[in-house]
């Protein structure tokens, strides 16, 4: 009896086993990656909306003679105040899950504008031309749906905690340290040939803005975690590597949003967004994997299935932004010289009519009234014929007759 209620208080002294360990740490991963993932969801899809509302605001105000008329209106400012609340929850998203899952999530700002766009933004369609004119659409949308799906379960579980001392570790390691080398010499490369080289493909301007655009997300993650751990009572502002991340960060940005613009205004906007979706979260995958070790210790299985959602939610964007309409180019006023049997109107190689950077353009529906008489149209002085009578009244330009062997000779 003695010997089993000692077997007893023995058995009461052991510790817990292990096991439930993982099972808890997996769990706790499982909703970090959730509330991550949930962040990313209603930033993307509050932003889109707020975009939506912002480009509604700007069709019902494309004639008013006040150009920041939009300013005095509540569904801009609404717009505004969503579009900072949806970058907001976008930016927290990255405290919480691994960079490889936050960053293709931004395919649901593409599925909620597309939505959007076909709901409220559109012309009306009939019941009868949707499926022939949105079939693209509503399979991409499926799809991206379905790749969203799939990253989100099978996303890695890498959660490590954003202190100024894991950042500087990994800044100094040497997987990261030859990516820099070669993301430096891709990028100066690339940078060369679009400068110096006039190479002016959309693949390189977009693979210029996904190189900024994976320091980008890296340096957010870094500063998201650490103000994160601040806020939680473990302060990290002191550390020097906050403040080199946040300068990069900005910096990155910066520059990146000026390749965009650039592309933007030489390219059409749904072979941008499908180019540059794929293209960014590519590369920002690959330096979230080497900079966080996202990957590290997760199975083939589901490596492979979180690639199969990458692809999945490729495929869905492309068809998605393939059925946008393109842009139709709007030429401000008639060409004279591009008109049938009209002589050159050019003066070394100059227009006559100048390209004014203001609301007057010859045919366009809009009032001018209120237009300055510095952007008054010139007319010619008006010139009497010396054979002609000197009462008549004379017609604005001189007329000059062709002489018949002129005329010969241009025959």
């Amino acid at each position: 009896m003695d010997g089993a209620h000692s077997a007893a208080l023995q058995l009461q002294q052991l510790p817990p086993t292990s096991s439930a360990d993982p099972v808890s740490e997996a769990s706790f991963s499982y909703k970090e990656n959730l509330i991550g993932a949930l962040l990313a969801i209603f930033g993307h899809l509050v932003v889109s909306i707020a975009l939506n509302l912002q480009k509604y605001c700007h069709i019902r105000l494309a004639g008013s003679k006040d150009p920041r008329a939009y300013f005095k209106t509540k569904t801009w400012w609404l717009g505004l105040f969503l579009m900072l609340l949806g970058e907001l929850g976008v930016f927290a998203s990255y405290a919480f899950a691994p960079l490889s899952l936050i960053v293709p999530l931004s395919a649901v700002s593409v599925i909620a504008s597309s939505i959007i766009g076909i709901i409220f933004i559109k012309e009306k369609w009939k019941p009868k031309d949707f499926l022939r004119r949105y079939i693209l659409s509503f399979v991409g949308c499926c799809l991206a749906i379905v790749g969203t799906y799939l990253l989100v379960t099978f996303a890695p579980n890498s959660h490590e905690k954003m202190t100024g001392e894991n950042i500087t570790r990994h800044l100094v390691s040497w997987p990261f340290l030859l990516y820099m080398l070669v993301g430096i010499v891709l990028f100066c490369s690339l940078l060369y040939f679009y400068k110096e080289r006039n190479a002016n493909n959309v693949v390189v301007i977009l693979l210029l803005v996904a190189l900024l655009g994976s320091m980008t997300v890296v340096t957010v993650k870094a500063v998201a975690g650490m103000l994160i751990l601040s806020v939680q009572g473990n302060l990290q502002l002191d550390y020097p590597i906050f403040y080199v991340m946040f300068v990069c960060m900005v910096a990155t940005a910066i520059y990146q949003a000026a390749f965009l613009g650039q592309a933007s205004q030489m390219y059409d906007s749904s072979l941008i967004a499908s180019v540059g979706y794929i293209l960014s979260t590519t590369v920002a995958i690959t330096a979230g994997a080497i900079f966080y070790l996202d990957f590290l210790g997760e199975d083939v299985l589901h490596v492979c299935m979180f690639a199969l959602g990458c692809l999945i939610a490729f495929l869905g964007v492309f068809l998605i932004t393939r059925n946008r309409k393109k842009a139709i180019p709007f030429e401000p006023y008639i060409s004279m010289d591009a008109m049938p049997g009209m002589q050159n109107v050019h003066d070394k190689g100059m227009t006559v009519q100048p390209d004014l950077k203001a609301s007057f353009s010859y045919g366009a529906l809009e009032n001018n009234d209120n237009i300055s008489e510095i952007y008054a149209p010139a007319t010619l002085p008006v010139m009497q014929e010396e054979h002609g009578s000197r009462s008549a009244s004379g017609v604005p330009y001189r007329v000059l007759e062709h002489t018949k062997k002129e005329a010969r000779l241009e025959g």
